[in-house]
């Protein structure tokens, strides 16, 4: 069985709790999430405004569109809020010492 491959996205010191860092991970811009239920991975883009989520509001497990304030579970990526209806694409995240690593899928 060929294993997953985790791809390089930060230094775990980049991405203080309670913040986000948008980085490019293979082309692709990824939002990094760090609350206190762990650091999240989400695709920074929502899922109608097709705006980008890294000025969005952080709060209990969510993130908010800045645009029209729909709200994204961190976990899932479902939404939560209108105007919303599509989910956005989340990826697994693994800490490899001092790195956080993101598995595209």
């Amino acid at each position: 069985m060929v294993e997953p491959k985790f791809h390089p996205a930060a230094d775990v010191a980049s991405v203080p709790r309670d913040s986000v860092k948008a980085v490019t991970v293979d082309t692709l811009s990824v939002l990094l999430v760090h609350t206190e239920g762990g650091i999240f991975a989400v695709e920074n883009r929502c899922s109608h405004a097709e705006e980008p989520l890294a000025c969005g509001r952080v709060k209990y497990g969510w993130i908010a569109c800045p645009a029209h304030g729909a709200r994204f579970d961190l976990e899932t990526g479902e939404p939560l809020t209108p105007p919303a209806t599509a989910p956005i694409r989340t990826f697994p995240v693994r800490i490899d010492g001092d790195t956080i690593s993101v598995l595209l899928s």
